[in-house]
């Protein structure tokens, strides 16, 4: 019987397409796409399972249709629907354990990957200027999408010691963006105004949503020759962006809160539901966070295709012209420093 992968979280954008871009693998016989709710959109030659992971009749999916590979991507940040942030915490926390425990009692599991995120780390004033996957956090996130992906960690390691016969991939993404990508952060940058925190300028890196396909496609497989993919990965595009800069280029005016204010700001989006501005998210926009890519590249042996700047200036264009067009912002800038350059004195 040929390889039979699983994945869950089918129904939102970037599930769907690891669904019909893993079909496209010669050595994939069958894949089971599963998720909550049925998608909007089409996942191929798949077959989709309508199924709660925090039910645990997944265990039952997993049997019945022999998988031997989980690709979990039903940890994440955003609700699908109605749902708030108790059923984003449930998915996330309970429906990990409940597939793990379904993976655990599987004799046929051979491998796992995870996707996770890099908000792991936190976002401290004291943290250091780049993380590797050892380094832990100065301040372990206090709730929200963070705290629930430390949760998850924390229980994958768990079954990796249990099954150490099942090869298990964690792969902490930067923040993904993209065309399409729908993320608390996405729906921030896409504010006609940013409110920025006073006196801080925080250093962002960012992933394209094609290179998340392309390293979750290369985590599912073997490892070729000379790389290693089992273990836990940081993903990210090459270089960093100032908060500043991200402002400039989307042509986006900013207006600087005071770090005691901010929290009520917060407050106040989330009401209107403009974004979800939570503690974890002020903090990223506070003190920022960079973390090292060296193990993705020389054990993983995976190179991403966007660098932070390519992946913000593709996610810029999806977006349209801001209030303060950078064309014209910088064409402003240029015609002040000549007037500048004019006026002294030779």
């Amino acid at each position: 019987m040929g390889k039979v992968v699983l994945v869950t979280g089918a129904a939102r954008h970037l599930g769907g397409r690891f669904v019909r871009r893993v079909q496209r693998d010669p050595e994939v016989d069958r894949v089971v796409a599963v998720d909550a709710v049925a998608p909007t959109h089409d996942l191929g030659g798949a077959e989709f399972v309508r199924a709660d992971i925090r039910q645990p009749a997944i265990a039952k999916v997993l049997a019945e249709h022999d998988v031997d590979t989980v690709v979990h991507m039903d940890v994440t940040g955003t609700a699908l629907g109605a749902g708030g942030r108790t059923s984003i915490k449930e998915t996330n926390v309970i429906g990990t354990m409940q597939l793990l425990g379904a993976c655990q009692k599987s004799p046929r599991i051979q491998r796992l990957v995870v996707k996770s995120s890099t908000s792991v780390y936190g976002s401290a004033p004291r943290d250091p200027a780049v993380f590797t996957e050892t380094t832990p956090p100065k301040s372990l996130p206090s709730g929200g999408f963070a705290k629930d992906a430390v949760e998850v960690e924390g229980y994958v390691r768990g079954f990796a010691r249990r099954r150490p016969d099942v090869a298990v991939c964690v792969l902490r993404f930067a923040n993904i963006l993209g065309p399409r990508v729908d993320s608390p952060l996405a729906e921030y940058l896409s504010l006609p105004v940013m409110p920025t925190v006073f006196g801080y300028d925080p250093r962002l890196q960012f992933v394209h949503e094609d290179d998340v396909l392309d390293v979750l496609d290369l985590a599912s497989r073997e490892p070729r020759r000379a790389t290693l993919n089992s273990g836990t990965f940081n993903v990210a595009g090459d270089g960093v962006l100032l908060l500043s800069q991200c402002a400039r280029r989307l042509g986006r005016p900013t207006v600087p809160v005071l770090l005691p204010a901010v929290t009520w700001v917060g407050s106040a989006l989330r009401t209107v539901g403009v974004t979800d501005f939570s503690p974890e998210q002020i903090r990223l926009l506070t003190h920022g966070r960079v973390v090292s890519t060296v193990q993705m590249r020389e054990t993983l042996g995976f190179a991403p295709r966007y660098s932070t700047a390519e992946t913000f200036a593709d996610f810029a264009r999806s977006r349209g012209p801001g209030l303060l067009p950078p064309e014209t912002l910088a064409g402003a800038v240029d015609r002040v420093a000549a007037r500048l350059d004019q006026k002294e004195p030779t």
